[in-house]
């Protein structure tokens, strides 16, 4: 077994007063190795936390420099360190934090190249990335590689965590079973997130690490952690394994924009943007009228408009776009929404292009809806 110096002893001195952690607990983390894929917002705390719980071997795989706009939430970062590569700076920082531990900083990027590589050397895989690209690429390859896979997300004010593929748990693919279009939701830089918020997630991200190494508590696994830091609600759903998740024979290529056959200008602008309270009246003064929800299955679990009808957004407009929704009627005044309005923006466009004529955007989505009209709003 692994001893601790009189040093490591003073500096996890807490952990080893703490009932029901202890010396023992403290020698699993130094023995243990995690790789963090990404050394950004959620990365940041999640690196800082680690090191300070005292975990042996730490990986960063970030390609990416220090730039300007980082530092709103990047907080392992200063304006000394703008142009500088973002895993050796912050590889340089967390020695200072804790000297006793290895960092091991890989400026590159993650591909299904090198992933074998990288993941071979590290027991557990921590998700800070912000693309659903590389998303993919690390839960394949997590279940390729037999890794427990521990992911945070972030949105504007939402985030989620959850662990998967820990004792044969459920996968990614198990929450989003298809790859969305690149821009079917919009990145942080488009739109934006409060940086108080990674901090946040990326700290649940790092606990879930810490249990899984110690062997305490109950890992995030087969349950989805979501949070909202405007009210600090939090709901946590529960997520069933699907059998189709774990059929991965090969790491994904890099994801293209699929290719919808998208209308003309001309017509793209009878697609019309409403709020919640034009589809209140709509609601009140169409009898006929048809609502689409296109956000995926867990989505719809949490919330949904009353009388709407639901297709994932991937279904919809899987080439060629001839499976809407078959209760629908292409003549009928049709509102789509999703979560926020991008994704139902493309729907709109989708459906449009096969013959609907009388189409709307939620331009909120159910994140409006829900704040306008809760009383609406049903669960399930």
């Amino acid at each position: 077994m692994t001893e601790l110096n009189h040093e490591e002893m003073d500096q996890y001195r807490r952990h080893l007063s703490l009932q029901g952690f202890g010396e023992k607990r403290q020698i699993k983390l130094k023995k243990s190795s995690v790789l963090v894929v990404g050394a950004g917002g959620l990365g940041c705390p999640v690196l800082q936390y680690l090191t300070a719980a005292g975990v042996g071997k730490i990986g960063i795989v970030d390609d990416d420099v220090v730039e300007s706009s980082n530092l709103q939430r990047q907080i392992l970062f200063d304006h000394n360190d703008i142009g500088s590569p973002k895993a050796k700076i912050a590889a340089s920082k967390l020695s200072l934090l804790n000297p006793f531990i290895l960092h091991c900083p890989h400026v590159e990027r993650l591909t299904k190249e090198n992933a074998q590589s990288l993941f071979s050397e590290y027991d557990l895989i921590v998700d800070g990335t912000d693309n659903f690209s590389t998303r993919y690429l690390i839960n394949d390859a997590c279940i390729l590689f037999e890794k427990p896979l521990i992911h945070g997300s972030i949105n504007q004010f939402d985030g989620m965590v959850s662990v998967f593929n820990f004792n044969n748990g459920p996968t990614y693919r198990c929450l989003f079973p298809e790859q969305p279009d690149t821009s079917s939701i919009p990145s942080c830089a488009e739109a934006g997130v409060l940086g108080v918020l990674p901090g946040i997630i990326g700290s649940w991200q790092a606990m879930e690490v810490i249990k899984i190494i110690t062997e305490i508590g109950e890992p995030l696994s087969g349950k989805v952690l979501m949070y909202n830091c405007l009210t600090h609600n939090t709901r946590t759903i529960k997520l069933q394994s699907l059998p189709k998740s774990r059929d991965i024979k090969k790491l994904p290529d890099p994801f293209e924009p699929c290719t919808i056959p998208l209308i003309q200008t001309s017509t793209t602008e009878q697609i019309l943007e409403i709020s919640e309270d034009e589809l209140r009246k709509m609601i009140d003064e169409i009898k006929d009228l048809q609502i689409l929800d296109v956000r995926e299955d867990w989505e719809r679990q949490q919330a949904r408009i009353d009388s709407s009808l639901h297709q994932p957004l991937n279904d919809l407009i899987k080439p060629p776009i001839v499976s809407a929704h078959k209760d629908l009627i292409p003549e009928k005044s049709l509102v789509i929404y999703c979560k926020a309005g991008v994704r139902s923006r493309m729907a709109c466009e989708a459906l449009q292009s096969i013959g609907f004529s009388r189409i709307y955007n939620l331009s909120r989505g159910m994140d409006g809806w829900m704040q306008a009209y809760p009383e609406f709003t049903r669960s399930g």
